[in-house]
């Protein structure tokens, strides 16, 4: 088959040739020790940084997830330091308008401090729920529920309400479905006339239920009441500290916040998950940047075993290359011989490191085989999400810095004068 001499992709012919120059020298049929490194460099370069942006996009994928549990996408909130929000049943006409608007409800939200045993009380985060906010819930919690309801019924008729701990909360406090709790707050609590100090209130609740959602900020800091019993314990009367949000696409947050801000007008204001959790997500996002900046770098130590493999290529096949160009292979050629070589071993490099990078990523996932301190990283598993557009990407930068890799020992190859190439010891 002819070949034209201003092609820049190589013939058949050269093909051959490229394939023959990857085998080991005396007629072997298997690849040459060179060749199986460079390969392998590739290889594990492309694995490597697959399973690393895996595991970033496993990272903020889950996070976002176990966030959004026990989070609203947004919540609309009002100017002040007591985040009262008196009148607050036209605001959420307003929001349920919207036609990104899935759920929305309101939420009393306030701090306290828990105890079984007066001598080792706990912080928590006291949240007043709305079960009924029609077919969709606002938030996901109602799904982690490992016993009990929202409807925080009780056994006994001499407690202020019902209450559902996250259950590391509980196992921290020893504390089981049925046992009573003190909570002390001093929201809205006048100063003693005599002394002039706050004495906090007491109120005792049953634990009605336990949840786990898997986020440890939540499993170890969150109580929940119903919206009625919260509206009494932190002194509110009729009013709430907020509304509750979930939207279409959480990723529109922001946009929807500015939205309803524009149409509530002040003292109103929007405040989406995305803000509340901005350092812990820039803190991924410039993770997984400087993580495959340093994963690239070890493709690019791969491609200069390409570019040894290609030049002692060049160096042990000298006067062969001359006697190719004495046969009347112009040096156009002869470049695109080691063009086909580098794109070779470059494509079977970067096969093998999707295939194993995927494989190593699905299995790690799957099994959950790494453990880590949820303490720390809030979840206690290492996640793997593979994404499309990052293996494409992947396999396009692999192959692209194979083929860069060819230009040095090509370029060399072609410059060889046939005479002598062929007279070369």
């Amino acid at each position: 088959m002819a070949h034209h001499p201003g092609s820049r992709w190589p013939s058949p012919l050269e093909r051959r040739i490229a394939i023959r120059y990857l085998r080991g020298r005396r007629g072997s049929g298997s690849p040459s020790l060179n060749t199986v490194i460079a390969i392998g460099g590739i290889a594990i370069g492309v694995a490597a940084l697959l399973v690393v942006l895996g595991v970033m996009n496993g990272l903020r994928d889950d996070l976002r997830d176990r966030i959004l549990v026990g989070n609203p996408h947004l919540r609309v909130l009002v100017f002040g330091s007591t985040l009262r929000m008196d009148d607050w049943t036209g605001p959420l006409e307003v929001v349920r308008a919207d036609p990104e608007v899935l759920a929305a409800a309101p939420e009393v939200l306030t701090k306290s401090m828990l105890f079984l045993d007066p001598n080792y009380p706990a912080a928590v985060d006291v949240v007043g729920v709305d079960p009924d906010t029609g077919a969709v819930a606002v938030t996901s919690i109602a799904q982690h529920l490992t016993s009990g309801d929202l409807t925080f019924a009780t056994t006994r008729d001499s407690v202020d309400g019902g209450v559902i701990l996250g259950y590391r909360l509980a196992q921290r406090l020893s504390v089981f479905p049925g046992d009573l709790v003190t909570f002390a707050t001093v929201t809205s609590v006048m100063p003693n006339r005599a002394t002039g100090a706050i004495t906090p209130r007491f109120l005792r609740y049953e634990v009605t239920g336990l949840f786990d959602t898997g986020m440890y900020q939540y499993d170890d800091g969150f109580a929940l009441i119903s919206l009625a019993d919260a509206q009494v314990f932190a002194g509110l009367g009729e009013a709430v500290t907020g509304l509750t949000i979930r939207l279409r696409d959480p990723w529109m947050a922001p946009e929807v916040g500015q939205r309803i801000e524009a149409q509530l007008g002040y003292p109103y204001r929007a405040y989406d998950w995305q803000t509340q959790n901005a350092g812990l997500l820039s803190a991924l996002k410039l993770e997984k940047l400087g993580m495959g900046v340093i994963i690239c770098l070890i493709m690019l130590v791969a491609s200069f075993n390409i570019v040894g493999t290609l030049t002692m290529v060049v160096t042990d096949r000298t006067r062969e290359i001359g006697i190719l160009g004495a046969m009347g292979l112009n040096p156009r050629a002869i470049s695109r011989i080691f063009l086909a070589q580098g794109a070779i071993m470059g494509a079977i490099g970067t096969s093998i490191g999707v295939v194993v990078g995927l494989t190593l990523g699905f299995i790690i996932d799957w099994s959950g085989l790494i453990r880590i301190d949820p303490a720390v990283y809030f979840i206690d598993r290492l996640p793997v999400h593979m994404e499309l557009l990052d293996v494409l990407v992947v396999i396009g930068a692999s192959l692209g810095v194979a083929l860069l890799a060819t230009l040095p020992p090509s370029r060399g190859a072609a410059r060889l004068q046939p005479v002598e190439a062929i007279r070369h010891e």
